[in-house]
């Protein structure tokens, strides 16, 4: 098994960030940290959807044969 977490784990964590953020009692180091960690996890998420869109885009036309819709 991959060590990488799975898409909802990472957008959990990163909606929690985004939680303990929107509060405002976090000290600016720690906000910092937590600001820099939620943009990797935004990058990593939005990485997994663009490569689930390329997946998605490949249809089957009524031959069998993949085409890709752009």
């Amino acid at each position: 098994m991959s060590k990488e977490k799975k898409f909802e784990e990472n957008l959990a964590e990163l909606e929690a960030i985004v939680e303990k953020l929107e509060k405002g009692d976090v000290a600016l180091e720690d906000a910092i940290s937590e600001f820099q960690k939620g943009m990797k996890l935004s990058k990593d998420l939005q990485e997994t959807l663009n490569q689930a869109e390329k997946t998605l885009v490949k249809v089957m036309q009524a031959d069998g044969s993949e085409t890709e819709m752009e």
